[in-house]
């Protein structure tokens, strides 16, 4: 009979405790525990990121560090961390929000367009993506990258079209090079490189000159006009003579490409820089912008006709007026250079 007592009180203990056990695993698991007011709160998680640093990231959005700490050691996501962007649902337990930090990376909506250079793409893109600009800039740059897909350090801008992208938060720079060359391949479709061949120009080419297009008119539906003048003046072999050009061989000479140039003078045309469309014939020998793909589809299907010349409008601002000849130009020119006279624009 006392034997049976010390059993059965031990029977008693071991569901006590077992009951505690399995109170406090569930309560681990599945007990609400979130901490914010929002229906959702997000997380960004570095792929380098420790479980410390993943607890410090979420202490402010739990009640209960502690609880978390043991769901994650008993699911194993303590020593298997992922990087990403992860979203925490209100009123979520430590099992679901575990199973969200494990396999819900969150693609994050990645856009870019008209950078100037490397550098400014490289800043653009570091603040939606884990890649900072200077891993970026090091993966633009990479020479045998640049040679295996038939790049050059001056026509690199052009492999990257300016556009909205998913990517996960986690992307590091060589996987996102990797996106873009292979985004840049299915912009260049059949019909794109038929049309290019049809104009008697590589893909490259024709990015180089669709940035000169882009920089001289912001309106789309004067695009393929400005381009079928560039065109025209490229057939009859003429310089291009654009004052987009000069404004950025201006810059790359100084290397301040911050510097804001309303009016190029008569001394800076005399500049000797492969970018002068005064001095070099052709286009130059990468692009001077990012161009909008408006401008380079502007460059493929450009407007048919006689015109060489253009000038501001100053009666239709944005605009400009078109000449076949150049005393017409010149005509057309006296109004813009009365005008910016008037505004005492120097520089």
């Amino acid at each position: 009979m006392y034997l049976k007592k010390i059993i059965l009180g031990i029977v008693l203990v071991g569901l006590l405790v077992g009951g505690f056990f399995a109170y406090k695993v569930y309560g681990s698991f599945f007990t609400p525990n979130t901490n914010f007011n929002n229906e959702e709160a997000y997380v960004y998680i570095p792929s380098t990121a420790s479980f410390s640093e993943v607890k410090t990231m979420l202490t402010p959005l739990l009640e209960d560090m502690a609880s978390f700490e043991i769901a994650a050691d008993q699911k194993g996501y303590s020593t298997n961390i992922k990087g990403g962007k992860y979203a925490l649902k209100k009123g979520a337990n430590n099992n679901e929000i575990i199973t969200s930090l494990r396999r819900d990376n969150i693609p994050v909506k990645l856009a870019f367009n008209n950078q100037e250079t490397l550098a400014d793409l490289a800043g653009r893109v570091a603040v939606q993506i884990e890649a900072d600009s200077t891993s970026l800039l090091e993966a633009f740059t990479d020479e045998g990258f640049l040679k295996e897909n038939n790049f050059t350090t001056a026509t690199s801008l052009a492999m990257y079209v300016p556009n909205s992208y998913e990517f996960f938060w986690n992307t590091n720079a060589e996987q996102f090079r990797a996106r873009m060359l292979k985004e840049y391949k299915r912009f260049w479709n059949t019909s794109r490189l038929e049309k290019a061949k049809d104009i008697g120009m590589n893909p490259l080419e024709v990015v180089s000159l669709a940035a000169i297009v882009h920089k001289e008119t912001a309106k789309i539906d004067e695009r393929p006009r400005v381009a079928g003048v560039y065109l025209n003046r490229l057939r009859d072999n003429m310089l291009l003579q654009a004052d987009p050009t000069v404004i950025y061989a201006l810059k790359l000479h100084s290397g301040d490409f911050d510097q804001v140039i309303k009016r190029v003078l008569y001394k800076d045309l005399e500049l000797d820089s492969p970018y002068n469309t005064y001095k070099y014939p052709g286009v130059p020998p990468g692009p001077i912008t990012m161009p909008d793909i408006t401008a380079v589809d502007a460059v493929l299907n450009a407007e048919k006709h006689g015109y060489y010349y253009f000038v501001v409008n100053v009666e239709r601002f944005g605009y400009h007026k078109f000449a076949k000849s150049l005393a017409q130009h010149n005509r057309n020119k006296v109004h813009y250079i009365r005008w910016i006279n008037q505004q005492n624009i120097n520089r």
